[in-house]
C-alpha cells in the first residue's frame, strides 16, 4: 500500500524597506530577488509589504501591518532580502523571530542565508538568541560597574529631592497660571438665565 504524500504550497509574504521616499532608492531590486527565490521554492506569494522609512524609526507602517497579519496567521513564511532591512537592532530581531516562531511562521533572510523553515536555520536562530542574551548581560554588567564607580566617587544618583518650599512654589505657580486662564475667558453673551 503506497502512502500518497500531499505537498502543501506555503503562503509567503515579502517585506522590503528602503530608507528614503525621494525616489533615489527603489525596493524593486529586493522584491525581484525575493520573488525569484520564492518561485524556485514553489511558494505562493500572498502579499508584499514595503516601507519607505529609516530603519531606526520605531514605527514602520507596513512592518506593523505584517506583524498584525502574522498574528492572524494569514501566511506561513516571511521572506526578507537582508536582516538590516527588517530589524532595528539585535534585540528587535530576536524578539520578532521568537514571536514568529511561537506563531508557527517561518522566517527567511535571503542575503544572510538564514532560513528558519529548516533545522539548520532554527539552530542559527538559537545561536543568535544566545549572543543577544550575552550582549544584554554585558550591558547590565557595565551599567552596574558604572553606578558602583559613581557611588565610590561620592556622586549622588537619582533625581534630586524636592524640598517642601520647591513643591509649594511650583504648586502656587501652577494654580496662578490656571486661575489666570479661567479669569481670562471672554464673557459669555447672548445667554438668558
Amino acid at each position: 500500500m503506497k502512502q500518497k504524500l500531499i505537498e502543501t504550497v506555503l503562503r509567503v509574504v515579502l517585506y522590503a524597506r528602503v530608507s528614503t521616499n525621494n525616489g533615489t532608492q527603489d525596493p524593486a531590486m529586493q522584491l525581484n530577488e525575493l520573488r525569484t527565490y520564492c518561485e524556485a521554492r514553489g511558494w505562493r506569494i500572498v502579499c508584499e509589504y514595503v516601507d519607505h522609512v529609516s530603519g531606526s524609526k520605531e514605527s514602520r507602517p507596513q512592518l506593523n501591518r505584517l506583524v498584525n497579519d502574522a498574528k492572524s496567521r494569514r501566511f506561513d513564511v516571511i521572506a526578507i532580502w537582508k536582516l538590516d532591512r527588517f530589524a532595528r537592532s539585535l534585540k528587535h530581531l530576536v524578539n520578532a523571530l521568537a514571536e514568529f516562531e511561537a506563531l508557527g511562521i517561518a522566517f527567511v533572510s535571503l542575503r544572510d542565508n538564514l532560513d528558519l523553515s529548516t533545522p539548520a536555520g532554527r539552530l542559527m536562530f538559537q545561536i543568535v538568541g544566545c549572543f543577544a542574551e550575552f550582549e544584554r548581560s554585558l550591558i547590565q554588567e557595565r551599567v552596574r560597574a558604572g553606578l558602583r564607580n559613581a557611588r565610590s566617587k561620592g556622586v549622588t544618583l537619582g533625581r534630586p529631592k524636592l524640598t517642601n518650599l520647591d513643591a509649594f512654589s511650583r504648586t502656587t505657580r501652577w494654580r496662578r497660571k490656571k486661575m489666570g486662564q479661567i479669569c481670562s475667558l471672554p464673557p459669555v453673551t447672548g445667554v438668558k438665565l
